[in-house]
């Protein structure tokens, strides 16, 4: 779980991140969480857009997609949301949030 401090550290560095993943009206399966589980993996930081025509709301998958990717949920804001997940993998470059 990430402090304060921490997500706010993540914050400014999601800024000039570009969204990695697009979900539309399609729905959220195993082949959508198994993108942005890989994406996690490389990056630890990611940013997700939601279009507009999509039905689904910002919160409500973020919580689901940090539940199940056990990853935290840095930010919220109007369609856009930023998730984070120390990497395990070897050779990935770990952001630091001391």
């Amino acid at each position: 779980m990430l402090d304060s401090k921490q997500r706010s550290i993540l914050r400014a560095k999601a800024q000039s991140l570009d969204p990695v993943v697009t979900l539309g009206k399609g729905e959220i399966d195993e082949d959508v969480m198994f993108s942005i589980n890989g994406v996690l993996d490389m990056r630890e930081l990611i940013k997700i857009n939601i279009l507009q025509n999509s039905d689904f709301d910002a919160r409500t998958v973020a919580d689901e997609v940090a539940n199940v990717l056990k990853a935290d949920v840095v930010s919220v804001v109007g369609r856009k949301i930023v998730l984070y997940r120390k990497s395990t993998k070897k050779g990935v470059k770990h952001i630091e949030i001391c």
